[in-house]
């Protein structure tokens, strides 16, 4: 891990120095220089990561699709998404949005005492084994990570913002980072603390949000792939996941004693269903039925066919007029 990281640094270092620095101090941007190394940095996470679905989860969408693909125009909306998302633009706006409230946040917590636990110090001997280090944060993480997805399909008002993501009726590896701004926002600003306050090292933080979204991209895949018996609960598969997202069964459920359907669902697992299975919301039931949101069927309810429509209709739902 540490070889990679190194070989990493390079190469975004000489990306930065040879490319990005030259061109911001030709055009007198050179006050932008912090953010833009940050985001530079997310930029080639992305493009490697843009070349591992079109190389690699697409032909497999190919291979073993669910279904066939007939609504094109709302995949198209779901790539704009993911070129936000995942080459950086958005964490460049997070950047600005958060990183003044964290630092006077986390500078009033030096001033109380408060130090990072540093989770991989809580084992003598382990502070020097990076692949164990990374494991304990991931769990931690995504843990943290549950809670948050739990929340957002059992808070009225979240949801409201949430169900976008869900509305999608054309599940491809693109849906991951189909979700209202606000939502988006709230997410990560949450986790961003977590990160703080757990100690989890920048580096660290890099990977593992690589990892979590890579993983995202192959559960949302249009494809027809479970991990078996075991590695169904080892690590969460298209087939969990797409439960998830199944109309009727991820995002609701049946109130004991009185048959009413309330907000819930099953599986909101990131990575490991473990959580899911813990805390009794893991449905392994086999089977890729059909997704979005009841009301889409039953109350012909919008969601917006583009990108800007959808933010706009997320925020007269919040409002309780859409």
């Amino acid at each position: 891990m540490d070889a990679l990281t190194d070989t990493f640094n390079l190469l975004h270092q000489a990306f930065f120095e040879g490319l990005v620095q030259p061109f911001l101090m030709a055009i007198g941007w050179g006050g932008y220089l912090e953010p833009a190394f940050e985001g530079s940095m997310w930029l080639l996470f992305g493009i490697g990561q843009i070349g591992v679905l079109v190389l690699v989860i697409g032909p497999m969408e190919r291979w073993r699709p669910v279904e066939p693909v007939t609504d094109a125009a709302s995949v198209r909306t779901d790539v704009v998404y993911t070129l936000i998302h995942r080459l950086g633009l958005f964490k460049l706006g997070m950047f600005f949005l958060l990183e003044p409230f964290m630092d006077a946040l986390m500078g009033q917590m030096s001033v109380w005492g408060w130090v990072a636990p540093q989770l991989d110090n809580l084992w003598p001997g382990l502070t020097d084994q990076a692949l164990v280090s990374f494991v304990l944060y991931l769990l931690v993480f995504d843990l943290v990570h549950y809670g948050i997805h739990r929340a957002q399909h059992q808070i009225g008002w979240w949801w409201k913002l949430h169900a976008l993501h869900h509305a999608q009726r054309q599940m491809t590896m693109w849906s991951d980072n189909r979700n209202h701004v606000l939502d988006d926002v709230l997410t990560s600003a949450l986790l961003a603390l977590c990160a703080q306050f757990i100690g989890l090292p920048p580096g660290q933080f890099v990977v593992l949000v690589v990892v979590t979204q890579l993983s995202e991209s192959l559960q949302h895949a249009n494809l027809r792939l479970d991990f078996g018996r075991w590695g169904e609960r080892l690590w969460i598969s298209p087939r969990f996941h797409r439960l998830h997202h199944s109309i009727g069964e991820g995002h609701e459920s049946v109130q004991a004693g009185t048959g009413r359907v309330v907000l819930g669902g099953h599986n909101f697992g990131v990575l490991l269903p473990w959580w899911d299975m813990i805390f009794g919301t893991a449905n392994f039931q086999a089977g890729y039925g059909p997704t979005g949101v009841r009301d889409q069927v039953e109350q012909g309810r919008r969601y917006g066919a583009g990108f800007w429509s959808q933010q706009w209709l997320g925020l007269q739902r919040l409002r309780n007029r859409a």
